[in-house]
């Protein structure tokens, strides 16, 4: 059996920004959207001054972008010369987590590893790409968090988020998790160049 990692409990707020998040990846609420806090306070119960707060924390993940007297809206696709610095600058953060990663795995941090690769692979099974995105974010986020904690992850963390917004590199279950596979053999074998190429080969 295998073990399920523990639940985070999150506050509303948190679960607002999460849900929003889903609603932003999944297209529900497509770029340039522009965000009526009225609206949003309505639909989740809440008085303006909480949603005002999780557009702040959208709008520093990159996800939103608000205006002096035109409130918040989702961030537009990026033009492809951006979206390419992204991948670039996002593939360097990750290449550095790699190298602070040799030898400091636990079999438990790699049972936590497995146990994500099997959620992705059941968002594809079960057809949501929405889950399966953030499962795949959770995945390197992880990654990310083991070698520089919150600090490094508050670097990563737009630029994953950003590049989200065009994202359409879903191919088949199969690659999507092999591409992780490969990445987490890597780690377990202690080969940090076998793991930083897989880490190129996922990140484009």
């Amino acid at each position: 059996m295998v073990a399920k990692r523990p639940t985070k409990i999150l506050s509303v707020k948190d679960q607002i920004a999460e849900q929003l998040r889903s609603d932003i990846i999944s297209g529900e609420l497509a770029p340039n959207t522009k965000l009526n806090e009225k609206e949003l306070a309505e639909r989740f119960g809440l008085s303006r001054g909480p949603i005002r707060d999780v557009i702040l924390q959208l709008t520093k993940e990159g996800l939103l972008i608000s205006k002096n007297n035109c409130g918040a809206s989702v961030n537009s696709l990026l033009d492809p010369k951006l979206q390419k610095l992204m991948i670039s600058l996002r593939r360097n953060i990750e290449l550095f987590a790699i190298d602070q990663l040799k030898d400091s795995l636990t079999e438990d941090d790699f049972q936590d590893l497995e146990n994500i690769l099997i959620e992705l692979q059941a968002a594809f099974d079960n057809e949501d790409y929405t889950e399966v995105t953030k499962v795949d974010i959770s995945f390197h986020n992880y990654l990310i968090y083991k070698a520089g904690g919150d600090e490094l992850v508050n670097i990563w963390y737009p630029y994953v988020m950003r590049m989200r917004l065009n994202y359409k590199r879903l191919t088949t279950s199969s690659a999507c998790v092999d591409e992780h596979r490969l990445i987490l053999d890597a780690l377990k074998s202690g080969d940090i160049n076998k793991a930083a190429k897989a880490v190129k080969a996922n990140i484009k």
